[in-house]
């Protein structure tokens, strides 16, 4: 099936819908958190104040899976074997390039979305114009990696605070950017792989500095949305944002106190199902866990209580 996922929009201005292009493989860890996230952009797509246009899981496994009936999906190929030197996510850049080759979407801008996202809001067009919309991370320090950064970056660019301190996702972006952005992305995140300093420095964000990088090398400019994700346990509130990013293990106390680097009695870390999904109805948090927290279990929850076939195998 090719990616398609019905109008969206809720009545919005059809120029400003984004297409929303995840990229996923076939693990059933990834199966199921696509699966979350699919259902809840379905809830929130033609809701009042959205602008989510199609959608289209880009999988990078090179063959089909049992969702491709559950979820509009475009196989794509991995890179050649040994290329992403076990290092997966490198794959992404490359699944960008072969999707926007293929694909023959109707809207001019694509949301870059990962399956650990939850749409809590009908999410709105973020990007204005040729300026696109990012999320900044705090752990992106391009002028604290100038040196590093200059291989990839040459004086003649200009300085290295030109790149955002940005990840490829969430992005709202023009595909005409992203048609010029993709190829470099995928060049350079091969280039920082192969180089041990750079790859020692960047180890699991590597890709996420080969985004900035690119899009700076473009003349691509960022406007930075604090409010585009939270990330739990460390935001609290869910009522200012428009995705829960379930990246960070939640442990606490039966008190409501966090344990981060220690099993809480209480605990929900997607990594804890890697083998199977999580059962339905899973405990809430107990009192005095933040509100960002509870949504979140209570988001799952109310995915994998609708979703048919939750419980089965794929």
């Amino acid at each position: 099936m090719l990616g398609g996922g019905g109008v969206g929009g809720g009545g919005s201005d059809p120029s400003k819908r984004f297409h929303v292009a995840l990229t996923a493989t076939d693990a059933l860890y990834s199966q199921w958190q696509s699966r979350v996230m699919y259902y809840w952009y379905r809830e929130m797509r033609d809701r009042p104040g959205s602008d989510m246009g199609g959608f289209t899981r880009i999988l990078h496994s090179g063959k089909p899976d049992g969702l491709m009936d559950e979820i509009p999906t475009l196989v794509v190929d991995p890179l050649p074997e040994g290329a992403d030197r076990g290092y997966i996510v490198l794959n992404r850049p490359w699944a960008f390039v072969q999707w926007l080759k293929k694909s023959n979407i109707k809207e001019d801008y694509v949301l870059m979305a990962e399956p650990d996202h939850i749409f809590v809001r009908p999410l709105p067009n973020l990007a204005h114009g040729d300026e696109p919309a990012a999320f900044p991370f705090f752990y992106i320090k391009p002028t604290e990696n100038e040196k590093i950064l200059r291989k990839f970056f040459p004086e003649e660019n200009g300085p290295v605070s030109k790149i955002d301190p940005i990840g490829n996702s969430p992005v709202i972006i023009k595909k005409a950017q992203l048609e010029k952005i993709a190829p470099t992305w995928m060049n350079i995140s091969l280039k920082m792989k192969e180089d041990v300093e750079t790859d020692k420095a960047f180890g699991w964000v590597l890709e996420m500095y080969a985004y900035a990088v690119a899009s700076a090398l473009h003349g691509v400019h960022y406007s930075l949305r604090k409010d585009f994700m939270i990330q739990p346990p460390w935001d609290a509130k869910s009522d200012n944002t428009f995705i829960i990013h379930y990246t960070y293990g939640c442990d606490y106390t039966l008190k409501g106190e966090l344990t981060y680097g220690k099993i809480g009695e209480w605990r929900f870390d997607k990594r804890s199902y890697l083998r199977s999904p999580p059962p339905r109805n899973l405990t809430l948090p107990p009192p005095g866990v933040p509100e960002s927290v509870a949504t979140l279990v209570k988001m799952v929850n109310e995915a994998t209580a609708n979703i048919p076939g939750w419980d089965e195998e794929r």
